[in-house]
């Protein structure tokens, strides 16, 4: 394709490390990034220091028009998005945009998604696939529409989990993957080559926000889910219960269910044992420390057995 004679507009909205890739790989590609919208500038970490997000970190470095409302239905705002004549909006991990904004361009504005649509529609898609112990995983751009992910879907790429992956490292495998799918799509929706394909209702699925409640141990599960549960809270929030947050276990072949869950000491390793059997817990962080190796953990303690 000859950007030089088609010479696309596009306006990037993202904000963070995730939807970088993408905006790079489309500045490299030779793109006209008309604009790149992102969250305000916030207060954050123990010193309250101002932060940008990463999408305005590159959007800076690559000298780009930065727009960042404080409302997506502003006067202002739209008046200002329009003003940039954009025949495409990219929108990767932002916030949810009016309809006023994303039936605006010629050529549409679509979504990168980090599930196999319609799987796991919602806002923590990448988690949820480890919690529930999928094997496969992957990424989908879809054109926005009234509802939240449920518009039709453009290309898709799958992608194999590994065993013990945590959501963390398939977060990091599929920002890997952004930069291919988002190129193609672009590509293809400005030469008119990809259509839309309507998502099945019948197979779709949601991946909720993560909250207090859906990241407490749950100990109805079986030691393997239970496992997956660790694994698919970290690195953040992390999965908790009583004073402690447990960031990555593993199955154990002798099982120790105890009437009540307990951390238990055994052969210089770390268990916790609950009514539905045992699971090692390899890395640990007790509220208000850091996180830690169970060796560390272990020699820190005095007793065998600590009740949660």
């Amino acid at each position: 394709m000859h950007l030089e004679n088609k010479n696309p507009r596009i306006v990037y909205m993202g904000t963070p490390d995730f939807a970088v890739p993408p905006l790079e790989a489309l500045i490299k590609k030779g793109y006209d990034i008309a604009g790149v919208v992102t969250v305000s500038d916030k207060p954050a970490g123990r010193g309250q220091k101002i932060k940008e997000s990463a999408v305005k970190q590159c959007a800076v470095a690559n000298n780009l028009n930065i727009l960042q409302p404080l409302n997506l239905k502003s006067e202002s705002f739209i008046s200002e998005l329009k003003s940039l004549k954009a025949d495409l909006f990219i929108v990767v991990a932002f916030r949810m945009l009016p309809k006023a904004v994303w039936a605006m361009p010629r050529l549409g504005t679509f979504n990168l998604h980090g599930s196999l649509l319609p799987k796991y529609r919602g806002a923590a898609p990448i988690h949820w696939a480890i919690i529930n112990g999928d094997f496969t995983s992957g990424l989908t751009t879809f054109l926005l529409d009234q509802k939240i992910d449920t518009g039709g879907t453009l290309m898709q790429i799958e992608h194999p989990i590994k065993p013990d992956s945590t959501a963390g490292i398939l977060y990091e495998e599929l920002m890997g993957l952004g930069p291919e799918i988002v190129i193609r799509t672009t590509e293809g929706l400005i030469d008119g080559t990809l259509k839309s394909t309507p998502q099945n209702e019948n197979l779709a699925s949601h991946a909720p926000k993560l909250n207090k409640d859906n990241t407490r141990l749950d100990f109805s599960k079986q030691p393997k889910e239970l496992v997956q549960q660790i694994l698919g809270l970290n690195p953040s929030p992390k999965a908790h219960f009583a004073q402690y947050k447990f960031l990555v276990a593993a199955l154990t072949e002798t099982q120790n269910p105890s009437e009540i869950p307990v951390l238990c000491v055994r052969e210089k390793q770390l268990f916790l044992d609950y009514p539905k059997g045992s699971i090692e817990i390899l890395e640990i962080q007790p509220n208000g420390k850091k996180k830690m190796q169970s060796k560390s953990f272990i020699n820190g303690v005095k007793v065998a057995i600590l009740p949660l």
